[in-house]
């Protein structure tokens, strides 16, 4: 009598699958068990005055991940966005209070120009890296000329927005970056033109054979970039009740490794908007928990690199044995 080899059982789920949602589970854990650290040192956090402390800085941070997210999908990086949304924020907090018409027309004019600059990466061929980091000069520029020192003032609606107190007692910036997330996971994942964008990241040549525009796919690609990015301004307006262009320079590698620890990669064709947010939340919370450990300010960036190294280690000790 001969042994039979028996089949292997099917795992109920894809490998790929696997693959593609693990780096957002185990970001999420991180997000949560950072969380519960915070609580069993300060247990206030847990009320919904507390979790609007902690969360409203992130809410910036989460849609200006989101925007950097739509710019690594296609292959591209955006060292710009930091001095971008604080250009917005000047704009916002001069022009779009003082003369609300002329504010709109400037931002929509900012939106316009990340088309173009998408439309001179895909035309001349300019790096993504040099043509964001040249624009984020261009931003800083601007932003000075609109507000040359912190201040301004946010627009009234605005500040109705930081008192807006949602129902059920949910704290509003977890409402705005929930449905900022679930926004851009719906154009990234459920439309044309998200499959487009992902397309120009994977495969550019088999997106142009399918007789779909390179040009026209990068220049929205851009754009959505742009509207994320006047997002995040609006937020961080919010937040401060002025402008400043310096307010976030930081942001521009930080979007990155949040992009990174949800599970974006650096090589295009891959949008994960919910894994995107954790890996934002995460990284604001990090800084909540040194602030509570009583780190300081001059360790916590270093601290908050060696956990990032730790995580993002993790994953690809854990991705290479899933293969």
């Amino acid at each position: 009598m001969t042994d039979v080899d028996m089949p292997r059982p099917e795992s109920a789920l894809p490998r790929g699958f696997v693959r593609r949602t693990f780096p957002s589970l185990l970001t999420l854990g991180a997000m949560i068990a950072i969380l519960l650290v915070c609580g069993a040192i300060q247990p206030r956090i847990w009320s919904q005055g507390g979790m609007t402390l902690i969360m409203s800085p992130i809410v910036a941070l989460a849609i200006a991940s989101m925007a950097q997210m739509v710019m690594m999908s296609i292959g591209d990086i955006d060292l710009g966005i930091g001095y971008f949304v604080g250009m917005i924020t000047a704009i916002v907090a001069t022009l779009l209070r003082d003369a609300p018409l002329l504010g709109v027309l400037a931002l929509t004019a900012s939106i316009g120009a990340y088309a173009v600059m998408g439309a001179l990466v895909q035309l001349r061929g300019v790096p993504s890296l040099i043509a964001t980091l040249g624009a984020s000069f261009i931003w800083l520029g601007v932003g000075l000329f609109a507000l040359p020192v912190p201040g301004g003032m946010a627009p009234d609606w605005l500040f109705a927005y930081t008192m807006w107190q949602p129902p059920l007692l949910i704290p509003a910036p977890i409402v705005t970056m929930v449905l900022a997330t679930a926004l851009t996971w719906v154009v990234m994942q459920r439309t044309s033109l998200g499959v487009r964008f992902r397309g120009l990241g994977s495969n550019p040549v088999a997106l142009a054979r399918s007789g779909a525009s390179l040009l026209r796919t990068r220049m929205l690609a851009y754009a959505t970039v742009g509207v994320l990015g006047v997002l995040a301004g609006l937020t961080l307006t919010a937040e401060i009740g002025g402008g400043d262009v310096n307010a976030v320079p930081g942001y521009t590698l930080t979007t990155v490794a949040a992009v990174i620890l949800g599970g974006g990669m650096f090589t295009g064709g891959r949008a994960v908007a919910w894994g995107t947010l954790f890996g934002s939340v995460t990284l604001g919370l990090l800084t909540v928990l040194l602030t509570l450990l009583q780190f300081s300010s001059n360790l916590q960036p270093a601290v908050q690199g060696l956990i990032v190294i730790a995580v993002l280690a993790g994953r690809l000790v854990v991705e290479r044995g899933l293969r």
